[in-house]
């Protein structure tokens, strides 16, 4: 939970306890009444709200509102970060395995064929594509070869299914914001080999922050898109049930799910995690949960990691960590690994932990201004989080090439550039890059931020194979047949613009000032 609103503070100051103001003698009974106030204050909101829908839509609306309810309500019971830092402990030994020592599955088609008929891939699928200009959701822009990431993870499944007779399905886990959008993209797979479902997560009402009480007027969504927001990935479980099609795949013999984030091109089905799940080297008590992880570079330093607390493997966000010790999280040394969001979860521990009503995931709190002003709270979960309500939780520390998320034009310059190929919807590294790891690339946000600027700016994707590290900033365009090598710093200052010539080679250099190329 974040450190800069507590909800017990506001809620003081609505009761009319102000400052520094001690409060009465039983203070712990009276911050009890003022929470039960609060959530029965929203409770009676969200009625309100409920009552401007249509009638038909009401229970199904009724039992996501008591979701957002519950969630609102372990809320105001926090207080500050939820983890005693002092209790977490040494990983033990055998909570992270290491990838390289899976083994591969016999290459027999029938046994692959039946690993693989044992999974579901879920891709999350709730976000839009606003912070790189583009309209629409995220996974509808084109990535590679006018390729979107919804059009390679169609052809990697299909790959497999065509490769092994087999038949996995893709699930879509949309949100209010690409749900209607997806469905009419997805008409385009319809003769592909791959059965395509999918199902949206929540839809929860924006809190303000002065009154805790929803800023939607009626539960018009579409009127009012700002007043309401997907509670994050965590909201996977509950919305997966409710839609029927956890119970539709554990009747068709299904095991397990493996989900990730649809922007993270090196999400791929993996056959020597499967094969440690549900193939011959499967364990004797079975593995419920596995998180993929990879080692921590200066890069991640604000990504989630796996603890050992409580006696359970956990997932540990930098909102739940304590002041004085963000430093100790950010550490590389101290915590080695962070997480992927890549997840292989099994799908009868699923549906147990939400029938036991065990699954409890920390809450992470979304501070946001709107247009037009209002400060709200947006309550979210993270999958991940869900680890400590699963027995036999592993983590697999993967190779980097397993976490290749697209979330900013500099990300897009590495994934069209030579430093890939593309083999069958995948993404395979060159084998003339000399070492494994994928350049630092830094882009100026004013000029290179939203995808049409960013592919105006190179008449084509520079050769970046022996690059190590690129920093451009201000008002640079790139000609064609340009290479990158070694480490390449462009600096135009405000006001002047740098145009690289076509055919250049820059190696170990630093370009500043101004340089422009007119055309006579």
């Amino acid at each position: 939970m974040t450190a800069n609103i507590r909800p017990i503070d506001v809620l003081l100051q609505r009761a009319g306890v102000r400052g520094h103001q001690r409060a009465p003698s039983d203070s712990k009974e009276f911050h009890e009444v003022t929470k039960r106030d609060a959530l029965r204050l929203l409770e009676n909101d969200v009625e309100r709200l409920l009552k401007t829908t249509e009638p038909a839509r009401r229970p199904a609306l009724q039992a996501e509102m008591g979701r957002f309810a519950d969630l609102f309500g372990r809320f105001l019971q926090e207080e500050g970060p939820a983890l005693d830092w002092n209790k977490i402990q040494k990983l033990p030994e055998n909570a992270v395995m290491n990838y390289s020592n899976l083994k591969s599955p016999k290459n027999e088609q029938n046994e692959i064929r039946h690993m693989l008929d044992k999974l579901v891939v879920i891709k999350l699928n709730g976000g839009l594509g606003t912070s790189m200009g583009c309209h629409g959701p995220k996974s509808v822009i084109p990535v590679r070869s006018d390729l979107t990431f919804l059009d390679l993870t169609v052809q990697q499944i299909e790959h497999l299914n065509k490769t092994y007779d087999a038949n996995v399905p893709l699930v879509l886990m949309n949100s209010f914001n690409t749900d209607e959008d997806t469905e009419k993209i997805i008409r385009k797979y319809k003769g592909f080999r791959v059965q395509i479902h999918t199902f949206n997560q929540s839809c929860f009402p924006r809190v303000s922050r002065e009154h805790f009480l929803p800023v939607a007027k009626d539960f018009d969504v579409e009127k009012d898109k700002e007043a309401w927001y997907p509670p994050g990935h965590g909201d996977f479980y509950d919305t997966f049930r409710n839609s029927g099609l956890l119970k539709k795949f554990i009747e068709e013999g299904r095991e397990y799910c493996f989900l990730s984030n649809i922007d993270n091109l090196g999400a791929t089905v993996d056959l020597n995690i499967l094969n440690k799940l549900v193939g011959e080297e499967r364990a004797s008590t079975p593995v419920e949960f596995v998180m993929e992880v990879t080692d921590k570079t200066r890069a991640d330093v604000k990504g989630g990691t796996l603890i050992q607390f409580e006696n359970k493997l956990r997932l540990l966000e930098i909102a739940q960590v304590p002041n004085e010790h963000v430093d100790d999280f950010k550490s590389v040394k101290t915590f080695k690994f962070f997480n992927t969001n890549n997840i292989w979860a099994n799908l009868s521990a699923i549906d147990r932990v939400l029938r036991e009503r065990t699954l409890n995931m920390e809450i992470i709190v979304n501070n946001k201004t709107l247009e037009n002003g209002t400060r709200v709270v947006q309550l979210e979960t993270a999958v991940g989080a869900a680890m400590k309500c699963f027995d036999g939780a592993i983590g697999v520390n993967v190779p980097r090439s397993r976490f290749l998320p697209v979330k900013k034009s500099a990300d897009l310059l590495l994934v069209m550039s030579n430093l890939y190929t593309l083999k069958n919807g995948s993404l395979v590294m060159s084998p003339q890059r000399m070492f494994p790891t994928t350049p630092l690339v830094k882009l100026g946000d004013n000029h290179f931020s939203k995808v049409k600027e960013f592919l105006g700016r190179f008449a084509n994707i520079p050769d970046i194979i022996d690059l190590d590290h690129l920093t451009v900033s201000g008002d640079v365009t790139f000609g064609r047949g340009v290479s990158l090598r070694g480490t390449v710093i462009i600096i135009a200052n405000h006001g002047d613009r740098i145009d690289i010539p076509a055919g250049a080679i820059l190696e170990n250099k630093i370009v500043s000032g101004n340089m422009r190329i007119l055309d006579h």
